[in-house]
């Protein structure tokens, strides 16, 4: 799930079902999760019927309400919040979260509306974004925009029901713009974030074929969501926890 940007990440992440990518050099990964008849990963045609109101994997709670404040190590901030808003996309409703990007001092370089569901195994959606970024000038640029259903663009999985080691899956397909990948590393991971200290935390390896050299760590608490984001490889950044309020149900 988000922060989608601050290390060119996706929602904000984005599910066990046991995902495998496979196919052809170039095309996404098309797999069958169990639990839910007939949809693949990414998917091009949902059923809305496959899917549910909530979003409450424990891995990446979006409950109404829920905000999630992030530093970055280059200066940005990084407010994600759970809109009581939702959007119909690909004929299935899904729930509105907000990504603010500022710099250090307090502008906006960049707002989101992405999209994400639940379908009733428990694995959470992407659905997609609205996404504006501005340059030095205020001067907006939505060219990162994409929603699933729209000139070939699929809903991928970002956060699996019940995730393990191994496990990978395709959380989004916009080609040419968004064909983030995702594997389970581990379950298990310990690290201090701030002044909180985390054990038992998922670890999620991002990769994308449009930048290959591009390797990013997701550390996710359960009944948190994300918590720490490093880039390894093809970079550097890293972006922490630094507030985290739960969403109305969950309070």
């Amino acid at each position: 799930m988000p922060p989608r940007r601050l290390l060119a990440l996706p929602a904000l992440v984005l599910g066990g079902v046991g995902l495998t990518g496979c196919g052809a050099a170039g095309d996404p990964p098309t797999v069958s999760p169990g639990g839910v008849d007939m949809l693949q990963v990414p998917t091009p045609s949902p059923d809305p019927d496959d899917f549910v109101a909530r979003v409450d994997n424990p891995w990446l709670p979006l409950l109404p309400g829920a905000e999630w404040v992030y530093e970055s190590t280059d200066g940005e901030t990084i407010t994600v919040t759970v809109t009581d808003r939702t959007r119909e996309v690909a004929g299935v409703t899904t729930t509105v979260v907000r990504d603010v990007v500022t710099d250090e001092e307090g502008e906006v370089v960049e707002e989101t509306d992405d999209w994400f569901a639940q379908d009733r195994a428990g694995n959470v959606w992407y659905f997609g974004e609205d996404t504006v970024e501005y340059d030095d000038r205020g001067r907006p640029d939505r060219a990162g925009s994409w929603e699933a259903g729209v000139d070939g663009a699929q809903a991928g999985v970002v956060m699996l029901a019940r995730p393990r080691r191994g496990d990978g899956y395709q959380q989004e397909y916009a080609a040419g713009e968004a064909e983030d990948r995702a594997t389970v590393l581990a379950l298990d991971e310990a690290r201090a974030v701030g002044s909180e200290s985390y054990t038992d935390l998922l670890l999620v390896e991002d990769t994308t074929p449009l930048e290959p050299g591009l390797v990013e760590h997701k550390y996710y608490a359960r009944g948190t969501g994300l918590v720490f984001e490093e880039t390894v490889s093809g970079g550097n950044g890293e972006a922490e926890l630094v507030e985290f309020t739960p969403g109305e149900a969950a309070r």
